[in-house]
């Protein structure tokens, strides 16, 4: 891909992060420091592409003279999609914006439409695993279950990152969320998205940031979109995004089993330096981890892993 579609496809994801206007504050700079952070890759001045779609110096028709070949815009609009569903399913001005981009990049509704369906499926999924009404109420997990839990997600989310389809990026995280969900109900805390999503940015992770940090990192490494050539897609291709799905589930899931153990009780800046300290701890995990993540990204595919999110 020429370095003018790579702009184009970054630059339409940054319009899609913004079309809402409803983004806060502290995920504008979670936005503007992953544009910095990756400014130096592929020549691209990110920073300066930034401030172009915050002052609106760019268009939907821009974009769309930059994307030469088919494969470019099928994918552009793939990543558009996925960062309007990444904080939950498209408001009614990112299905508006949605359109649009489908019109003049000259998609044809029936790939658009199924894609769309896939990734609203995503972020609607249930944070709960439906179970038979007759089967008993398990026990609840004791320290060592949840630990094997955690770690077991995020060798889960690792294995995503290693993937190509833009989906499984966007599957981080309904994972993470579950994950949280599980952890809380673990302590006896009922959670909802809402306050999932809040526990999240409390720590860091702001979720249209996260998609666009590690879809941008792999589209950046060459590898996001590449189709077939069986495991030759990017397995052990860690390299190419930061390792950002294993480390942020690991330290997520960490700090939230300590948070609602401790009757949620923890300051934020606690909670900030708790997910702070355990994803530089993670960090150094994942090498160990890494074949387990190569494993297991063997195994999956697109229906594995929307079947996966929607807990069946």
């Amino acid at each position: 891909m020429h370095a003018t579609e790579t702009r184009a496809i970054v630059t339409l994801s940054l319009l899609a992060a913004f079309v809402d206007g409803e983004k806060h504050e502290r995920e504008r700079a979670e936005i503007k420091r992953i544009a910095e952070g990756l400014s130096q890759a592929d020549g691209l001045n990110l920073p300066t592409l930034y401030q172009d779609v915050l002052m609106k110096r760019v268009s939907l028709d821009s974009v769309a003279a930059a994307l030469t070949s088919a494969e470019s815009r099928q994918l552009a609009y793939e990543m558009a999609v996925c960062v309007c569903d990444a904080d939950g399913v498209q408001s009614v001005a990112e299905q508006r914006f949605l359109a649009s981009v489908q019109q003049t990049l000259g998609l044809g509704t029936a790939a658009t439409a199924q894609f769309s369906q896939q990734a609203d499926a995503m972020a609607s999924a249930p944070l709960a695993v439906a179970t038979p009404v007759a089967a008993a109420a398990p026990p609840q997990p004791g320290d060592a279950e949840l630990d094997k839990t955690i770690l077991n997600a995020a060798i889960v989310n690792g294995a995503l990152e290693l993937l190509p389809e833009s989906l499984s990026t966007m599957a981080i995280i309904p994972l993470q969320m579950r994950l949280v969900y599980g952890i809380g109900k673990a302590h006896g805390f009922e959670l909802d998205r809402g306050h999932i999503k809040d526990f999240l940015a409390t720590v860091g992770v702001g979720l249209t940031a996260q998609y666009l940090e590690q879809a941008g990192r792999k589209l950046l490494g060459g590898l996001l979109g590449k189709l077939g050539g069986g495991l030759a897609r990017g397995l052990g291709q860690q390299a190419v995004s930061s390792g950002m799905g294993f480390a942020a589930t690991y330290a997520l899931g960490h700090v939230a089993k300590r948070y609602y153990a401790g009757g949620r009780t923890l300051s934020t800046q606690t909670l900030k330096d708790a997910y702070a300290s355990v994803a530089q701890e993670a960090q150094g995990l994942q090498g160990r981890y890494l074949p387990a993540m190569q494993e297991t990204a063997r195994t999956l595919d697109a229906g594995k892993v929307l079947a996966m999110v929607r807990g069946v």
